[in-house]
């Protein structure tokens, strides 16, 4: 019935540090920016990879999210790398902490989890 993952849709409370932080800092391509002058938000299409697509939107005064990761509903983010080493030494020269790497028990894969401005979990898988 579903062929793949369309986008990824994350509201900012901070619009331009949040698309500092995806552009400038992960590296991910704008595809498109509007501003929607109705809603007093904007609209950023960053794209991934070939595959996916992030869509990062801003609205004045959105509800804090609760980010403990056993909260009910979207826990994170997983991003696919070939180096964890090398990508967590990458985020820490843009000033992006990272926790500790850690062993996926049922894979035996690294992974490790940061942040975005908003406090949204954002995990670096090795493949």
């Amino acid at each position: 019935m579903f062929k793949k993952i369309h986008h990824i849709a994350i509201i900012s409370s901070d619009y331009q540090a949040s698309k500092d932080f995806y552009v400038n800092k992960l590296g991910f391509n704008v595809v498109n920016e509007v501003y929607r002058e109705k809603r007093d938000s904007y609209k950023l299409d960053l794209a991934i990879s070939e595959t996916y697509q992030i869509e990062l939107f801003s609205f004045p005064s959105p509800p804090k999210r609760v980010s403990q990761p056993e909260a009910a509903g979207l826990r994170h983010l997983a991003f696919e790398v070939d180096h964890i080493h090398e990508t967590v030494s990458k985020l820490s020269d843009k000033g992006i902490e990272c926790e500790p790497i850690r062993i996926d028990e049922e894979t035996g894969k690294k992974f490790t989890f940061f942040q975005d401005p908003d406090g949204l979990p954002l995990e670096i898988y090795e493949n």
